[in-house]
């Protein structure tokens, strides 16, 4: 499963506990989004469990945005960086 999480949280220490958490499930391509590649749905619900329990649902929000394959190919970016990892559904 290859997903991709953003977010927005308020406050620097909530946030830095997410990215945190984040770096443990996958790749930090821009300051507040993540490529998750080869998640099981096991490791899914644990990354959001986690993140769940560290924002305030008043001021913050994390998306979950699954991809198939043919999207992941698909994408497309300009400037600095790279493609998704080569190793986008291979479970963990």
């Amino acid at each position: 499963m290859f997903v991709l999480v953003s977010f927005d949280i308020s406050e620097d220490k909530i946030r830095y506990r997410a990215v945190k958490t984040l770096k443990g499930f996958g790749v930090r391509v821009q300051k507040s989004v993540f490529e998750c590649a080869g998640l099981n749905e096991k490791k899914f619900l644990e990354m959001k469990d986690r993140l769940d329990g560290l924002i305030d649902r008043r001021t913050d929000s994390v998306r979950y945005y699954h991809l198939c394959r043919g999207c992941v190919e698909k994408v497309e970016w300009s400037g600095l960086g790279t493609g998704p990892e080569e190793k986008l559904f291979e479970t963990v």
